[in-house]
């Protein structure tokens, strides 16, 4: 500030400069004030958005929620097998053969053994889509292993990797079927049952090497909450069972009677001899 400015002069220039400053200032505290109102924006918009996707994903089906399902999965939950026994595939115009199994099941290897060949007649001939739905409720009965769910994993993974192989594969679990209340079979004894089905090495050690429990448990999981929550497949005891046996979406109980199944379905009585159910123990 000059020396020959008057005293007034020095007293305007000083308001001057503290005018300027105040302006300053109060322009620094309007941005500030915008810097934190947009962030404070910012931050509801990240909470509802959270919000918004914490409740879509809350609305989800339990399948929904599932990264991989097999290949040629019909009904969510369904592999469909046709003439050539091959996973994905299904016979035009045929009837429809829904089978729900635990590969643990006792009660599922006699309707395995009943009927297996009469199915694979029937599927070979045109006659049927065989499609199986493979579940996990008896983990509890395979001393902590979760045989059952790994059983069925290995199950979706040759359906998907190796569909040609499925059908094959799928009998073999059954004839190697361990008994109720033990360990079941090792991931390495499975996929010794699959490269004997026909499946190829490399596939079959996906299973060894439990990527096909890794790949597929959430898919069994929500398969078998699917299946055990739908009224629609509840036994006359008011809850679901394996093996659970629909043809053309209706239940069909008389499985146990050598040949009933063959004439539910093709309205002929079947042509090969099958040994009958047995009662479960």
């Amino acid at each position: 500030m000059s020396t020959n400015q008057t005293k007034a002069q020095r007293r305007d220039a000083a308001r001057a400069e503290a005018l300027a400053l105040q302006k300053k200032q109060q322009a620094s505290e309007k941005r500030n004030r915008l810097i934190v109102l947009g962030a404070l924006g910012l931050g509801v918009i990240i909470l509802v958005v959270a919000v918004v996707m914490i409740f879509m994903e809350s609305q989800k089906t339990p399948m929904e929620k599932v990264d991989n399902v097999p290949a040629g999965v019909v009904q969510e939950t369904g592999i469909p097998v046709g003439a050539d026994g091959a996973a994905g595939t299904s016979n035009e115009g045929a009837k429809t053969l829904d089978v729900y199994v635990d590969y643990m099941c006792p009660i599922c290897g006699q309707f395995e053994q009943t009927n297996s060949a009469s199915i694979t007649e029937m599927r070979e001939a045109g006659d049927v889509t065989f499609v199986v739905h493979p579940v996990s409720i008896l983990d509890r009965t395979s001393q902590g292993t979760e045989y059952s769910t790994r059983a069925a994993s290995a199950a979706a993974w040759v359906a998907d990797r190796a569909p040609e192989q499925f059908a094959a594969f799928h009998d073999a679990m059954f004839a190697s079927q361990p008994q109720e209340n033990t360990a079941g079979l090792s991931d390495e004894q499975i996929a010794q049952v699959a490269e004997q089905a026909g499946v190829p090495a490399d596939v079959a050690a996906g299973i060894t090497d439990g990527d096909a429990t890794d790949t597929y448990r959430e898919w069994v999981t929500a398969s078998t909450e699917l299946a055990t929550s739908d009224e629609a497949l509840f036994n006359a005891q008011g809850g679901f069972g394996t093996p659970t046996v629909v043809i053309d979406g209706e239940r069909f109980e008389d499985w146990q009677t050598p040949g009933a199944l063959t004439q539910a379905i093709t309205g002929e009585a079947a042509s090969s001899d099958e040994p009958s159910a047995q009662p479960s123990e």
